[in-house]
Order: structure tokens, then sequence, then C-alpha cells
């Protein structure tokens, strides 16, 4: 084992992968210093270029781009009052008040070191945590797969919509989309209505570009209309950490990396939770918590640490257990399928060099960003500046080109629109992505479980509870959808007691 970690480290330090881990990182920060434009919007426009580059670069730009775009929607935040991702949303209540000050620099400054901190101890935690998890896994077999499978995608959307039913009418709607193609076990096409495109299911990069990608630029197009964003009139000094402010953040800063990690090693959870958490510690171990909103360095540290280490977190359970933590990491798991590495329980014993590569790509990645947070932060502050009419045609192209990019075919980019105008139509309606995006991917994971499972059981459902692990998956995930609707009607109860006869 040391003798592969040795080999992943000296392989994740080939220039090729430096580029375009650092390639990957810039284009992420930019992303997310956009408003209205998200990291899963960069990582499905980048995708796509991937499949052109050898070995784990692929990957390094995606990480860059994970990572870097967590850490650009601060930029926004502390600018302009709008953060450029929902991640950084806690991160405007003293960021932009610090700015209105004078000292946008400052908040920057802090904003960097807290992101990067954040950052590299998760990838620490996932070091260390991600093998020994792996090894408890490798003795699942088709039944705790199914189970797994079933819980992830339960998690997922509990957590992506107000709505609980809406979240479930969109993983379902997943769900069929996953069965569309030739049967794996019969040969049989099903709703392929005799065309040669859908033989081989849904295409899944066109599918990722249009429901996030091109899906996220039509809203983007028509919020525009209705109000321009005003710039950034900030004169950046300043930028990097003053000592006093190092000392009042640091134990901000270790107690919100904790938490972070924490928060994204749970399925379907995110930065944004993290970074709403991270921020409520730090002012409850404040000892002036009075002072929050008004433009302290602990509610700028708080949240930047908290969703940046939920770059690591979120990665645990996608390496090792094949479920991805938020919709970025959806997006990671489509990759890593689409280049040939499934992962789960077995990824480190079958790709141990590349899996170790990339968990050191994390590191890289990282501490490229705080290279180029302190390096280019008057270049990045001046992203806001860019009008819509500008920047939406751009996104436009490079969706378009994308889509083709793959396969050189004219069909996936007429697919790609047809999915972005129904991720559009999801959006009006309040359905979300996420939740059908996973349904998709761990569709044919559940199928082909459950299959080879009632094989096994001579076509007994019990199988799924009379195995411990199992039992304890399907558990929890009956428990994720069946105990919010209870609280929900127990609410509505208390709300309206049922009336009493007059005494």
């Amino acid at each position: 084992m040391d003798t592969h970690i040795s080999l992943a480290f000296w392989a994740a330090l080939e220039w090729s992968n430096l580029f375009y881990a650092f390639f990957g990182t810039f284009v992420g920060i930019a992303v997310g210093a956009m408003p209205g434009l998200s990291s899963v919007m960069g990582l499905t426009i980048v995708l796509p270029f991937t499949f052109t580059i050898a070995g784990t670069g692929g990957f390094f730009m995606l990480l860059g781009v994970f990572c870097g775009a967590i850490y650009g929607g601060s930029i926004t935040a502390i600018l302009i009052n709008t953060p450029g991702t929902a991640n950084s949303a806690a991160t405007c209540l003293d960021g932009y008040p610090m700015a209105k000050r004078g000292e946008a620099g400052r908040a920057l400054s802090i904003s960097t070191l807290a992101s990067t901190v954040g950052g590299l101890f998760s990838a620490f935690l996932l070091l260390w945590t991600s093998p020994l998890l792996a090894k408890i896994a490798t003795n699942f077999a088709s039944p705790e797969y199914f189970a797994l499978a079933v819980f992830g995608l339960s998690i997922v959307a509990r957590v992506s919509s107000d709505s609980i039913l809406k979240s479930l009418i969109s993983a379902a709607f997943g769900l069929f989309l996953a069965t569309v193609g030739l049967d794996l076990f019969s040969g049989h096409p099903r709703f392929t209505f005799g065309t040669i495109y859908l033989m081989g299911g849904i295409a899944m990069v066109p599918l990722l570009i249009g429901m996030y990608a091109f899906a996220q630029g039509l809203t983007t197009a028509e919020e525009s209309g209705r109000g321009v964003t005003p710039p950034s009139q900030h004169k950046i000094t300043g930028i990097f950490p003053r000592w006093e402010d190092i000392k009042a953040i640091s134990g901000a800063m270790l107690r919100s990396s904790i938490i972070g990690s924490i928060i994204g090693a749970i399925p379907g959870t995110g930065g944004d939770i993290a970074s709403w958490v991270a921020y409520n510690e730090a002012k409850r171990w404040s000892k002036h918590p009075e002072k929050f909103g008004t433009g302290v360095p602990e509610g700028i540290a708080a949240p930047e640490s908290g969703n940046n280490a939920v770059s690591g977190g979120a990665l645990i359970p996608l390496l090792t257990l094949g479920i991805p933590g938020d919709s970025g990491t959806a997006v990671m798991l489509g990759a890593f399928m689409m280049h040939g590495i499934v992962p789960g329980p077995l990824l480190f014993r079958d790709h141990t060099i590349e899996v170790y590569t990339i968990i050191f790509g994390l590191f890289i990645a990282n501490i490229f960003m705080c290279f180029l947070g302190y390096a280019g932060l008057r270049l990045f502050a001046k992203i806001p500046n860019i009008p819509m009419p500008t920047l939406l045609p751009i996104v436009f192209i490079f969706c378009f080109i994308g889509a083709f990019a793959l396969n050189n075919n004219i069909d996936d980019i007429y697919f790609m629109i047809v999915a972005g105008v129904v991720g559009y139509a999801l959006i009006k309606i309040g359905f979300s992505a996420p939740p059908l995006i996973l349904g998709l991917i761990l569709g044919n994971i559940m199928e082909n479980n459950l299959t080879r499972s009632l094989v096994l059981s001579n076509g007994s459902l019990a199988i799924f509870f009379t195995r411990p692990i199992s039992c304890i998956l399907m558990f929890i995930a009956l428990s994720t959808l069946v105990v919010p609707s209870i609280r929900f009607a127990v609410k509505l109860l208390l709300r309206n007691p049922p009336a009493t006869g007059a005494s």
C-alpha cells in the first residue's frame, strides 16, 4: 500500500496533471465569481473536454473546477452582496459590511485563507478515512449494493427540494430514464421508439449539460432582464491577511473545517448547509456574538472554511460507496463511470494508484486555489462587472460545443436542447434536477443488483431484510422518506386540531 501511495504521489506531480489542475481551478474561480453560474454548471461545461485527456488529467481539471467554484462564490458575496453560488450565501452577512467599510481586500484575503484551510483539512480527512471505509465495504454483495443505491437516492431526493413529493417524482422520472435502451439481461430494447440513438440508453453528457448548464443559462437570461446588478466599485488593497486576523479566525476555521467535512460526508447535504451551520457555530462560540453581521473576520472565515471542507467530505462516500455527497459529486460520479472507473468499495482494490492520485489531486487543487486567490484577486474581482448579454452567449456556445465534442453527433446537441428546456421547466415549477440525475445514474446500479439478488434468492425479496447491512440501509432509506412525512402531518394536526364537541 505504501508503494501505491508513493507512486500515486509522484503521478499527481506530473506536469500535465499540474497544468490541468491549475487550469480547472482558474476556470472554477471564474465561474464561481459569476452570479447566476454554479459549480455544477462549470463541471458540466468542462466535463466533455476531459474525455480527450489521457490518464487522470481530466479528473484533476474537474477537481480544480469543483474547488475553485466554491471559493469563487465568495468574491461576489463580499463585493456586491450577491453570492456567486449558494454555498457563499452566509458569507454575505459579514463579507459585504466589511467591504462597505473600505476593507474589501481584507475580507477577500480572509476568505481565501479560510477556503484553503477548509479544503486542505477535508483532503487530509479523505486520504485517511477512505481506505478504511473501503475495506469495510468490500464485503458488500448485490443486495448491499441495491440497498446502498436506494439509500443514496432517498437522501439526495429528500434534501434537494422543498417538497418531498416533487423530489420523489423527479427521482422516479430519473429511474424511468435509466430503463431506456437495451436490457442487459434479455437484450430487448426498451422505450427506444425505434431510434438507434436511444439503443445505448440516455446520453449522460448532453443530459447533464442540458439539465444544469443550458437550463440555468435560460433561467439567468430571464432573470437578467428584470434588473441589472450594479458593478463593484470597491478598491482592492491589502490582499494578504493580517496576523491579528489569522489569530482571530484560527479557532473558527478549525471548527468549521470539521463541521464542513462531516456534513459533506453525509450523502445529500452540501456546502450551503455546511456554511450556515458553521456560521451559526462560530457565532455561538464567539465572545462577541452581537458583532456578527457587522463585518467581523470570524463571520467570513467560518462559512468559507465550512463550505470548502465539503469538497473532500463529499468525495468520501463517492469514492468508497459510489454515493455522491452533493450535486457536484453527482456530476463527478457520471464522469468516473464514463471514464470506465466505477466508484465503490472495489475502487481501492482495482484502481489503487488512480484513486490515490485523484486524492492527491484534491490537495493540489486547493493549493492552486490559494495561489490563484492571492495572485489574481484583483482580476477575479472584476468578473462581476461582466454584463450578462456578453456572458450568456459564451455559456451557450460552450454548451453546444460540449454536447457535440464527445461523439461528434448532431443528435447530442438536439438532445441537450430538449434536456435544457425540460430542466428550465422543472426549475420554474419547483422541481429539482439532482434527484433526476441521481435516479438516472443509480438506476442502472439498482436494476442490475436487484436482478442479481432476486436470482440468488429465487425471487424472494426477503434477501434484502435478512442480511444485516442491506437491512439497515433499507431501514434508513425508508425512515428518510417516512419520518419527514410524519412530521409534516403532525404539524398540520397541531396547527388545525380536530374540532371537539361542545361541552
